[in-house]
């Protein structure tokens, strides 16, 4: 059996500390390279390999691969959703160039495997917004949506053109006590937590009846593992598997937290975020991830509110 190597971009992002200690958990402390433009998170600090690394400096990035003998690489340096409307160009320039350098060298290399997350953002005001299909009508109406969609497009290029085995997820918003969010439309349903512990009270940016999907990091993380290691020949979309695990509102989060702290209490103050919120479907259908990999979800809006609540404070 060939000893993987791993490259994990972004590592000190949202997803990317979890999932390198996840994977640092199946390869082994050594075999997982974290590397970010950031400092290196405190929760990896001493769990294995670090680099300090620009995804759009592609000869640096090659020469990590290669001195590294990288294997596969998961590639989650992003501009999110909110962030991404500040700076338009900054956000399409880092989104599309950082990932077809590491496609280039994915080809280059011949690497095994490569993950690249796209998101919920792909679809627009003209999908439908209920169990939104894994094909549909997408018109994204945000730059963090465009890059994400033609991002989709060229992984089913490489891997038609070039035979570069590169997997992705549509992610919808996430939720995780270990680490921040990093500014997206979905951040509310992380910061509700932090201010319902910190001050009793939380000011959402979003509607009370804004229905969107979300998904419990734990979920995510055994989504990404279990679509990336689940057989070649088994996967029937090489753009991007919808997923789905969670669909709430603001109101209905509000009050699964009163139930843990009954004085906690909410008001809404809609912000521009409210307008990409409305652009997204208020459910995912994610029938072809269950059939192709055996997708499902282990989380519950009260299992997750429960645990959050246990965790924030320990962090």
């Amino acid at each position: 059996m060939v000893k993987e190597k791993v490259l994990v971009i972004g590592a000190s992002g949202q997803i990317g500390v979890e999932l390198t200690l996840a994977l640092r958990r199946i390869y082994g402390n050594a075999n997982v390279v974290a590397s970010d433009l950031r400092e290196e998170n405190e929760l990896l600090k001493g769990s294995g390999p670090y680099v300090s690394l620009d995804v759009m400096n592609k000869e640096m990035l090659h020469v990590q691969v290669i001195r590294q003998n990288i294997t596969q690489i998961y590639l989650l340096a992003a501009i999110l959703s909110a962030t991404g409307e500040k700076n338009p160009n900054l956000a399409w320039h880092l989104n599309m160039q950082g990932l077809l350098n590491v496609l280039d060298i994915a080809r280059e290399e011949k690497l095994h495997k490569v993950y690249w997350p796209s998101s919920i953002a792909v679809f627009g005001p003209t999908s439908p917004r209920q169990e939104c299909p894994q094909r549909t009508i997408i018109e994204p109406s945000t730059v963090y949506g465009i890059s994400k969609y033609a991002g989709e497009f060229w992984c089913n290029y490489f891997f038609e053109r070039y035979g570069v085995d590169v997997r992705s997820i549509r992610y919808p918003g996430l939720i995780s006590y270990k680490s921040a969010p990093g500014g997206g439309t979905t951040d509310y349903a992380v910061e509700i937590f932090h201010e319902a512990l910190d001050e009793n009270n939380y000011t959402c940016f979003l509607k009370e009846d804004t229905y969107l999907p979300m998904m419990y990091m734990p979920d995510a993380i055994r989504a990404t593992i279990q679509l990336m290691e689940a057989p070649a020949k088994n996967l029937t979309v090489r753009t991007s598997y919808n997923v789905s695990a969670l669909s709430f509102s603001p109101k209905e989060i509000a009050a699964e937290i009163k139930k843990h702290i009954p004085e906690f209490t909410i008001r809404y103050q809609p912000d521009y975020r409210q307008h990409i919120a409305d652009s997204w479907p208020q459910s995912i259908d994610d029938s072809v991830a269950r059939e192709d990999w055996g997708w499902k979800p282990e989380y519950d809006l009260s299992r997750m509110t429960a645990d959050m609540l246990q965790n924030l404070p320990k962090q």
